[in-house]
């Protein structure tokens, strides 16, 4: 195929992030088209990728087998995910869209804005959102962290992680691309994100646990947990956690190292734990890694993403024990939160997220989610309180 010396100089469109990316989500939303954009954590480039065909993604798949895209799995291991294949892709540097580096006919980001018809003149419109859906058997969440801590006590799991949706309405200048840029520029350590596809709506989110991370022959996973407000100017170092945060954190390292010893894996790195700031929050934070072609592992990533997902941090320890207990009594399905997403085969890396710190939104509203770590020692009050903080993150944002 031959291209045209297509240039941001020979086009009459936006090419600023600011400018194009609510233009693109309204192109895809009036062509059914699925869309995913996203800049990961300390990056200053920020990715947004097309295609009117999102296919399935399976657990049992190899995402090293599927080419170059974007994965976005719901919590429930038993449904599939969607992969979105970068058929059209965009690189925004500091906010500037990017020629492309290869001519690569499935990336030419110029030669696509030339040739389509994108209406220069078309924004963003909530209202193409799906409608609003009703929250049914939702249950009081203090009762249920009281429920968890029973079910606890007489010996049935160590740890539930139970999570609660806060519906709030959206106001009338929300602007998808611009809290999207709000929340680059304020959550510079997390996987910021949008994805819509017709069949699964629009979710954005600030999600900062990496749950599998492939890059230059390097794995890397984290354990997560414990949850404390942040306050500017605090020393780190002198953060004070108590015995159950402490604990918990454990419980989630330990889930880690249990699924190295599936497989027999016993080089790796442990780096930690330690305290790090996630937005709003600081959290304790376990670093493991692995040297794939040390260990002659090329699809460690696909095994370990079979094996670690749902982690024990968004579900409980024992696992099957307390993903039973959520089924039965947290009274709404997930979804897409506590499920997983991130960017697969580009830039010759691959980076999956747990969705954590997201919110689905609808033509008038937005559904917030947030849960937390229950042992014996918590306190309902408390959990309610971590997750009303862990919600201001996206709350503020949309005012």
């Amino acid at each position: 195929m031959h291209y045209s010396q297509t240039t941001p100089e020979t086009i009459d469109f936006p090419l600023a992030l600011e400018d194009l990316l609510g233009k693109l989500i309204a192109f895809s939303m009036e062509n059914d088209y699925a869309l995913a954009a996203w800049r990961t954590p300390g990056s200053s480039q920020t990715q947004v990728i097309l295609t009117i065909k999102p296919e399935h993604f399976l657990l049992t798949d190899s995402f090293e087998q599927i080419g170059a895209g974007f994965i976005f799995h719901p919590f429930d291991v038993s449904q599939p995910g969607t992969f979105i294949k970068a058929d059209i892709q965009f690189n925004f540097q500091n906010g500037k869209l990017q020629p492309e580096a290869t001519e690569n006919e499935n990336t030419k980001a110029f030669e696509w804005l030339s040739t389509h018809q994108v209406d220069t003149t078309i924004s963003f419109d909530k209202k193409k959102f799906l409608r609003p859906k009703t929250l049914n058997g939702a249950v009081d969440f203090k009762e249920l962290v009281q429920h968890s801590i029973r079910y606890i006590e007489h010996g049935h799991a160590e740890k539930i992680v139970p999570s609660r949706i806060k519906a709030v309405p959206l106001p009338s200048s929300f602007d998808v691309a611009e809290t999207f840029i709000h929340l680059e520029r304020n959550y510079s350590n997390a996987l910021v994100s949008f994805v819509y596809t017709p069949k699964h709506g629009a979710w954005l989110g600030a999600s900062p646990e990496i749950l599998v991370s492939v890059e230059k022959n390097t794995f890397r996973t984290i354990a997560l947990a414990g949850t404390q407000a942040y306050q500017t100017g605090i020393n780190l170092k002198q953060v004070a956690w108590t015995q159950k945060e402490i604990e918990e954190q454990a419980m989630v390292s330990r889930y880690i190292i249990n699924c190295f010893k599936k497989i027999r894996l016993r080089e790796f790195e442990e780096h930690g734990p330690k305290t790090v700031i996630a937005g709003n929050l600081m959290h304790l934070k376990t670093d493991f890694s692995v040297d794939m072609k040390a260990t002659n592992f090329p699809q460690l990533g696909s095994v370990m993403l079979r094996l670690l997902h749902p982690t024990s941090a968004v579900c409980g320890t024992p696992l099957e024990s307390a993903r039973k207990f959520l089924q039965e009594h947290e009274g709404y399905a997930r979804e897409f939160y506590t499920g997983f997403l991130g960017p697969v085969n580009l830039n010759e890396s691959s980076h999956l997220f747990v969705n954590l710190r997201c919110m689905q939104l609808f033509a008038d509203k937005a559904w917030l989610y947030a849960g937390a770590g229950v042992t014996a020692d918590s306190i309902p009050v408390k959990e309610w309180e971590e997750t009303e903080i862990k919600m201001n993150t996206l709350l503020e944002v949309i005012g």
